[in-house]
């Protein structure tokens, strides 16, 4: 049947996948043709703002829109290769139909997995209308407007608020309750179930969750907490999801998620994970978590933020024990005891986690309500600027990092974040993984007591298989001491 109302699709005979997959998996691709309305979220754009979201040329938004819309639709993949998600889908097309009284959405060979019954997914929908919102939002408010000194703290962060307001994640006005769960999307069937007891045991005690919206340890607090809050009969739980365009593909959106953001670059995502959040709870994971709390860390250390009560807890099964014994000792030997002292480890007890995330929550609202400080978003927060500026990943910046142990500690942990975000980037990011396919592994090098535990911990990932979710992983760095 041919797409001739609202959300009608077209379902053809499946194509042939271009990658190698199991032939069950490639018989169930299916190729859609539909047009979809908005529903609460942009239902009017400007001519202008359609030229430019329709634009392929050098700035135009076409390409990002694209990229992002097709990894929501594409929600519920086992693969971590954004290259065989644009391949698999090289037809996918997206048209703004522009009416008198709102717009629509026209898409041509879109994933059939977003669809039931002829019908896009409401959570899919909501999804890929918040992806136009924030591409929209950025591209005209941010970055064009002029209102923002993206060079400088202050317009960073407002910058960040601005699109988190927009995004109405800050429409809650209540007591402090948001955890954000951190870990990786490439993890063993233990460790998920683990998390899920862990969003369970929160849900149980009425916090909400953030997370970065994907899969792994990203997906499986909020289908806990989804349960703990049924439970305790909570109707208008939060589960917020912040992703980025360049790790989206990579890392789709999981299902569950009621509120997705997608924040122009990886520092102002993780700038708005520690400002909205009230506690961080961080499960086993590879570089990506590890850049994730070389961030925090790296803010918590600034002796500005000497004053600044975070809960961080550090947690697993049993069966990870020594994985947290071996990256507490890494955080020893690179941050040194006071980065140590900034958290909690705790082994197979999720109701300790929760229990943990409770009280120092409970600090936090103390701390809050007597300095006069918001509970939505935590402006009096410090980040330092070497966090906050974009690290544009290339075998240059990476090889002229400065890594070494004599700088202040909040300086090393922003070097040793960026370290690490190349290396997500290499992982996962279809540009950059060009790149090293062309011009080899990222060198790595720097003051050889740093380089060794960092060539220790990534032999550990590699080893554990926590750097690539499918396929064979080959590395895209090389450790130089």
């Amino acid at each position: 049947m041919n797409a001739q109302t609202s959300e009608q699709m077209d379902r053809g005979p499946p194509r042939p996948s271009p990658t190698e997959q199991p032939k069950a998996v490639i018989d169930a691709i299916t190729f859609v043709d539909a047009r979809v309305t908005p529903r609460g979220s942009l239902e009017n754009l400007s001519h202008e703002e359609v030229a430019k979201l329709l634009d392929r040329g050098q700035g135009g938004l076409y390409p990002i829109f694209r990229q992002c819309a097709l990894a929501v639709l594409n929600s519920g993949s086992y693969s971590d290769d954004p290259r065989a998600l644009f391949e698999r889908y090289k037809d996918f097309e997206l048209k703004i139909v522009q009416q008198s009284w709102g717009i629509k959405l026209e898409m041509k060979h879109a994933p059939g997995v977003a669809f039931v019954e002829g019908e896009m997914i409401r959570g899919v929908k909501e999804h890929l209308f918040a992806v136009l919102r924030d591409i929209v939002y950025t591209a005209n408010e941010i970055v064009d407007s002029g209102r923002f000194d993206l060079t400088q703290p202050e317009g960073i962060t407002n910058a960040v608020f601005h699109i988190l307001r927009n995004a109405h994640v800050l429409d809650t006005k209540g007591q402090p309750d948001l955890v954000v769960c951190w870990g990786g999307h490439s993890i063993s069937r233990e460790e998920y179930d683990y998390t899920k007891r862990v969003g369970y045991e929160l849900g149980l005690r009425g916090l909400n969750v953030c997370t970065g919206c994907g899969p792994g340890a990203m997906k499986g607090p909020m289908k806990g907490a989804t349960i703990g809050h049924s439970k305790q009969r909570i109707q208008n739980g939060r589960y917020i999801g912040l992703t980025e365009p360049g790790i989206v593909a990579a890392e789709p959106p999981n299902p569950i998620v009621n509120h997705l953001v997608i924040m122009p670059d990886i520092e102002k995502r993780l700038e708005g994970f520690v400002r909205l959040g009230h506690g961080i709870i961080i499960f086993p994971g590879g570089v990506g978590t590890t850049e994730e709390i070389l961030y925090l860390l790296g803010v918590l250390l600034d002796p500005a933020n000497a004053d600044q009560p975070m809960p961080l807890v550090l947690t697993g099964p049993a069966s990870a024990a020594a994985y947290f014994q071996h990256f507490n000792d890494f955080i020893g030997l690179t941050l040194g005891p006071e980065a140590q002292r900034r958290y909690r480890i705790i082994i197979e007890d999720p109701a300790e986690a929760a229990r943990a995330m409770v009280t120092g929550v409970a600090r936090v609202r103390q701390h809050r309500t007597a300095t006069g400080e918001a509970f939505n978003f935590n402006w009096s927060l410090s980040v330092p600027r070497d966090l906050q500026m974009p690290f544009e990943v290339t075998h240059e910046s990476v090889a002229a990092l400065d890594l070494r142990l004599d700088q202040p500690v909040h300086a090393r942990a922003a070097n040793l974040r960026r370290m690490f975000s190349a290396l997500v980037a290499g992982n996962i990011r279809e540009p950059v993984i060009r790149e090293v396919e062309k011009r080899g592994p990222f060198e790595i090098s720097g003051d050889p007591k740093l380089m060794r535990p960092i060539d220790a911990l990534l032999a550990e990932f590699v080893a554990q298989k926590r750097m690539k979710l499918s396929g064979e992983y080959h590395p895209v760095y090389r450790v130089i001491a």
